[in-house]
């Protein structure tokens, strides 16, 4: 008896010491040959249905990556009801991302009525937020509650992470705030799934409270809380946290520094994230990537490209930092280092993905290299809808409309348009000015139901108005639910495109009643509108607002601003603007130069002509333009011809029709009308209706009816559609009495569908524009005005005036003629002017027509009579009109 109970005492001894060595055997197993030699032992001593070392075995297998093993050691002792070795082949399973099988096994268990333990739901739960199975998840959360396990910190900690990866992150705090026990992985879940979402409040918010909590952060809170910090440009924040950092010792932490080097970019802190990277003991192809990405957005495109050459030495990087550097090399336009860096995607075997595909196509037509871009989307097995808007977008790039036409038309057979589709198909249909295609885009946006995008619309509005079709850019803009800015710096530009400048200040007041804050385009918007107007004060407002929002310094700004001043009858203010503006460009030296040619003030514009050239700013065709009408407008020939000389010697710029013609203006506006005449002969470009129009109405002015007859015959072989150019030769004929030839002219007008602007001359008074149009006799005061010019026409003609019946371009009888000439629109607005403004004080209109040689005279007069100062804009320049003489010198 004594001899068997020894003998039993020694078995089990020996099993115990058998059982230890094969477990820790087990354990200590570091290649699959010696976990095989190990499981054949386990075989050769029948112990392979333990439930200790199937178990063991499985989770070991599992961690060499063999899940197949896991599951035979697992098929070898199936049935079974021992949950260790269900937990085990769950857990073995979700460690190798089978998370589906995983689940799989989960639900056989819940079949064979095999009850989990605590020790089943982290698995079962990590495997619900990897496949994003909500349904699932849901379903195992109510079974952890059933079985009362919903206290445990484990699996607590389990079902945060889960809820805060499917996003759901009411469910998750709500899961956090109910435990009873918390850990720093119960904080790192809550704090992680916070700032995976992107609520970078919230992620700083509990992370503060963790520690005020006392929980120790690791590398895993940091590299959690570090993206908030980024991603909310906290500096503050940022800094204490890399102090932390540094005192806890996890600086040494590739996935911490890496943390590090991407806030510091987001923070634009380039010298700080340089020193992390360099001071980094190792570094991973994240550390790369984030330094040649973070370079990247910061635009350092060639330190981008020159840190790519450095890595490729020491790691292989992936398909991330490729798509990096090749975006790097569009914007350098480095067409070389671009097919290099794309060969070295082949040579290194890298699977090209949609996504680098399309970033190949835009480098290549960034690039200038068309036919490689296509090449590209030829071969792309799979596209998606940036592939093909990539590849529309190159043909844009290069003015290749008829292309884009082709592949949208492809497009639409292979895959359905997007809104980015849309929006490129209608700026080609603005490009050519073609309304049926933008036509046919509307209908597709419609169908395809893109007509509630703020930024289709937008880019509709702007279609339709740039194609001459303002009443359907109108409509577009009505139809539209919501309007962000854009819409109204759209809607505003359509209407100063379109002429319309009332409905634009409308648009402007309503933009400001819906509460919307301009921006420099709405002002570049607003002013070109109050220079037609003249409405220096509502122009002065604006101003203001330039200064409130500090767009004072904005060049664009200033320009528009000298522009609008010197339209409104504000030189001195035009000077100002000019003579703040720390930056200037040729646009504001030729917009400075243009306004002193209105003003007649040729002189200053030739001294600001030379002081422009002297800056270093070299002057365009534009300027050419402005400076030779300056020039013109002043009598100043010579300089005028000598500017013209100096477009070709000095700055090889070749004359375009509009410098001949200015030139031809020069000439016949100082009575040179031969000269002008010859010059136009030796015109190496032919003459177009502009160029004889000069002529024609310089002949007009002198007297020279021979010259003016001939030049209106050429003009009527031009065939032109401007109408202007039809009622200056009808005039002529008006004046040598052809009245045959002046109906003929008037009925070819008629029968081509062209339309005579009406003069019409407004004047603003008490924020109030009242306009007159000629024989207007529906306005305010029409009897008061009528009477006030009767009693000037009679002091006129006892200082000596007489009615210039040339004027009146009808065959009516003269008595008729003298009335029509009372009826002008200027004459209209000065006496109504004078009647409404205070005695003795100046005031000003505009005209939209050159002012008539009568009303010139007739003007001056009135300016010594009433002893007013009277500033009058009309197409050409500005006059100001004072003691019985004007600026002009007669002379316009």
């Amino acid at each position: 008896m004594k001899t068997t109970t020894k003998f039993s005492t020694l078995h089990e001894a020996t099993n115990q010491f058998l059982y230890s060595s094969l477990s820790q055997s087990l354990s200590s197993a570091s290649t699959t040959k010696q976990l095989h030699r190990i499981h054949s032992i386990i075989i050769t001593l029948g112990l392979e249905k333990s439930s200790f070392f199937s178990g063991k075995l499985i989770s070991k297998y599992a961690q060499f990556k063999d899940p197949k093993s896991s599951f035979s050691v697992f098929h070898q002792v199936s049935p079974t009801a021992n949950v260790y070795q269900w937990n085990s082949i769950i857990r073995a399973l979700t460690h190798n991302g089978l998370f589906t099988k995983a689940l799989g096994f989960y639900g056989k268990m819940r079949k064979l009525d095999v009850l989990p333990d605590k020790c089943t739901f982290p698995s079962v739960i990590n495997s619900c937020a990897a496949l994003v199975d909500i349904e699932m998840g849901q379903v195992v959360h109510e079974n952890v509650l059933k079985m009362g396990l919903g206290s445990d910190l484990y699996i607590g900690n389990a079902l945060v992470d889960m809820y805060a990866r499917f996003g759901c992150m009411d469910e998750a705090l709500k899961m956090f705030d109910g435990m009873p026990e918390r850990d720093v992985v119960s904080w790192n879940s809550l704090i992680s799934g916070y700032s995976a979402n992107r609520y970078w409040v919230e992620a700083l918010k509990f992370y503060n409270m963790s520690r005020m909590e006392g929980i120790m952060p690791d590398s895993f809170t940091v590299s959690s809380v570090l993206p908030a910090c980024g991603g909310l440009v906290n500096v503050k924040e940022g800094e204490l946290l890399h102090c932390l950092v540094e005192k806890i010792g996890l600086h040494g932490d590739v996935v911490v520094s890496n943390g590090l080097l991407s806030m510091y970019f987001k923070f634009n802190r380039l010298v700080e994230a340089r020193r992390i990277f360099y001071e980094m003991v190792v570094r991973d192809t994240v550390s790369w990537n984030t330094l040649i990405c973070g370079y990247s957005q910061m635009e350092l495109f060639k330190e981008s490209i020159e840190l790519f050459m450095l890595m490729v030495n020491r790691f292989k990087p992936d398909l991330l930092t490729i798509t990096s550097v090749l975006r790097a090399c569009g914007h350098l336009r480095d067409l070389e280092f671009g097919k290099f860096v794309h060969e070295y995607m082949k040579k290194g075997g890298f699977q090209s993905d949609v996504t680098a595909d399309n970033i190949l196509i835009d480098m290549y037509a960034k690039c200038g290299d068309l036919l490689a871009s296509r090449e590209v989307f030829n071969r792309m097995m799979c596209k998606d809808s940036v592939s093909w808007n990539s590849m529309i977008n190159c043909y844009i790039q290069h003015l290749n409309y008829d292309e884009v036409l082709k592949l949208a038309m492809i497009m639409k057979v292979d895959m359905k348009v997007d809104s980015v589709t849309c929006v490129m198909l209608l700026s080609v249909s603005t490009q050519l000015a073609d309304k049926e295609l933008g036509k046919e885009v509307h209908c597709d946006i419609i169908k395809l139901g893109f007509d509630s995008d703020v930024i289709v619309n937008n880019s509709m509005v702007d279609m339709y108005a740039k194609c001459g079709l303002i009443n359907d850019s109108l409509k577009v803009f009505e139809n539209m639910k919501t309007h962000d800015r854009v819409t109204w710096n759209t809607i505003v530009a359509a209407c100063v495109q379109s002429g319309d400048f009332t409905l634009g200040l409308r648009m402007i007041n309503q933009m400001r009643t819906e509460g919307v804050m301009p921006d420099a385009a709405t002002v570049l918007g607003i002013l070109p509108m109050c220079s037609f107007f003249a409405s220096k004060r509502q122009g002065k407002e604006i101003h203001g607002c330039i200064f409130r929002f500090g767009f004072e310094t904005d060049v664009p700004t200033g320009n528009a601003l000298i522009e609008m001043y010197s339209k409104c009858g504000s030189l001195k203010n035009s000077i100002q603007v000019f003579d703040r503006m720390k930056v200037r460009d040729v646009v504001t030296w030729t917009t400075m130069i243009s306004a002193y040619g209105m003003y007649g003030e040729g002189g200053k514009a030739l001294r600001a002509f030379e002081d422009m050239k002297a800056t270093g700013v070299v002057p365009d065709h534009v300027t050419f333009v402005a400076i030779i009408y300056a020039c013109s407008h002043s009598g100043l020939v010579e300089e005028g011809l000598a500017c013209f000389d100096q477009m070709q010697k000095d700055y090889n710029l070749e004359p375009r029709i509009e410098h001949y013609a200015c030139v031809v203006d020069l000439l016949s506006r100082s009575g040179l009308i031969t000269k002008a005449e010859d010059f136009i002969n030796s015109m190496p470009l032919k003459p177009d209706a502009s160029i004889w129009g000069s002529l024609l109405s310089a002949c007009r002015s002198s007297g020279n009816i021979l010259v003016a007859e001939r030049v209106a015959e050429r003009i009527l072989e031009q065939k032109s559609n401007d109408t202007g150019y039809y009622v200056l030769a009808s005039n002529v004929y008006a004046i040598l009495g052809k009245w045959d030839q002046v109906r003929m002219i008037r009925k070819s007008i008629r029968a081509r569908g062209l339309k005579k602007d009406p003069g019409c001359s407004w004047i603003e008074i008490k924020r109030r524009l009242y306009v007159f149009g000629t024989g207007d006799k529906f306005f305010e005061q029409f009897e008061e005005v009528n009477k006030l010019l009767g009693i000037i026409s009679g002091l006129m003609a006892k200082e000596g005036y007489v009615a210039d019946l040339r004027y009146v371009l009808h065959d009516v009888e003269e008595d008729e003629k003298r009335d029509m000439l009372c009826g002008h629109s200027e004459r209209l607005a000065i006496a109504f002017g004078l009647l409404n403004t205070e005695p003795g004080t100046p005031f000003q209109i505009m005209k939209n027509l050159r002012v008539c040689g009568d009303c010139h005279t007739v003007t001056k007069y009135i300016s010594m009579i009433m002893q007013r100062e009277i500033l009058v804009r009309d197409a050409n320049r500005f006059h100001l009109f004072k003691d019985g003489t004007c600026s002009c010198g007669d002379h316009w």
